[in-house]
């Protein structure tokens, strides 16, 4: 590994991802040599603890990454389309976690366990995305997969947890779930409907094609991460009521014959992942066992019997360690020793 260190900065330091990103980059002793956090001007001045010291937060402005080498951003898609392009232009590597370069042709979109290789890409512009957090455990579970039978068909249904809508969705399905116990009015505000005790088949705006923007992102960044515009994909993606853990149900097609028991075993090799399979005794991947870990977990591993070379597999991930955080992290450690 290398001993270099690098001058790094947190833009959106103070929301649930960038406090996440602090706290990864802390758990892997990351060599930095200066850190900077950065937000809006609302957060100036507050302070955020990071190796044992306190750091105020600064305003993000154009020249704030001058002398920055990384820049992890999780601000939002406009702020990264705005303050990108500026950090780049001083040198300074963007690992940026929103939507905004996903698909630009010339952004390298990673998931280290994946496609690692593909980071060179980022002296295209500079830039480098972190996927959609339901994609990332998806592809770390497939591309094993993908590499040994080839995949033609990938059908998934995805349960995930508020907490990839932000805070304020978090606050909203406790104070519903409160209200609703004690038989006590409640109001809807982050959702178009109550999310405690409920499933909404709806994330991200609906498209004219009768899809949504999130099932539509699955798609188009596993083809992406995979480099095959081949595989047919179909998402249903829906928000339930739990707090921390994406859970997703997705059904494999392969291209060569393949069995479960080749596919569990394919994947207990595999990097990133930990195969939880013995229903016998009740143990499968669950929500609540995935928060707070790094790790990918797949279970439920079983052949399909309605087609040849069908897979079935039940995979889940802390959406905001794996899916933002922990990932743009492990970019950000590649990044440093093999590029800078």
């Amino acid at each position: 590994m290398s001993e270099k260190k690098v001058n790094l900065a947190v833009a959106g330091a103070t929301g649930a991802v960038g406090n996440q990103m602090i706290r990864c980059l802390e758990e892997a002793d990351f060599p930095v040599r200066s850190v900077r956090f950065l937000a809006s001007s609302r957060s100036v001045g507050r302070m955020l603890r990071f190796k044992g010291e306190s750091i105020a937060v600064e305003e993000l402005k154009e020249d704030s990454f001058k002398g920055m080498d990384i820049a992890l951003f999780s601000a939002g898609g406009g702020t990264s389309e705005k303050y990108a392009p500026y950090a780049a232009k001083d040198g300074c590597v963007v690992v940026d976690n929103s939507s905004a370069w996903r698909m630009d042709p010339e952004v390298p979109l990673i998931v280290p366990e994946v496609n690692s290789h593909a980071i060179a890409q980022y002296k295209n512009k500079g830039i480098i995305a972190n996927p959609n957090c339901s994609t990332i455990q998806m592809v770390v579970a497939l591309e094993p997969i993908y590499k040994k039978f080839g995949i033609k068909r990938i059908v998934v249904s995805t349960y995930q947890a508020v907490s990839g809508t932000g805070k304020k969705a978090i606050d909203e399905l406790f104070d519903q779930t409160r209200a609703m116990i004690n038989f006590l009015d409640y109001e809807s505000k982050v959702y178009p409907h109550p999310i405690a005790f409920n499933c909404l088949p709806h994330i991200d705006a609906f498209l004219e094609n009768g899809y949504t923007k999130e099932e539509m992102k699955m798609a188009n960044e596993t083809r992406k991460i995979l480099e095959d515009d081949t595989i047919g994909i179909t998402a249903t993606t829906v928000r339930v009521p739990v707090f921390y853990g994406h859970s997703e149900s997705v059904n494999v097609e392969t291209k060569a014959p393949v069995c479960a028991r080749e596919v569990s075993a394919l994947l207990e090799q595999a990097p990133g992942i930990k195969v939880v399979d013995d229903p016998k005794n009740n143990r499968y991947p669950l929500a609540t066992d995935a928060a707070g870990q790094d790790l990918t977990l797949v279970g439920r591993i079983r052949d399909d019997d309605s087609i040849a070379n069908g897979i079935n597999m039940w995979i889940v991930a802390d959406n905001i360690r794996k899916g933002a955080a922990t990932n743009a992290v492990q970019i950000a450690r590649v990044l440093v020793d093999e590029y800078l």
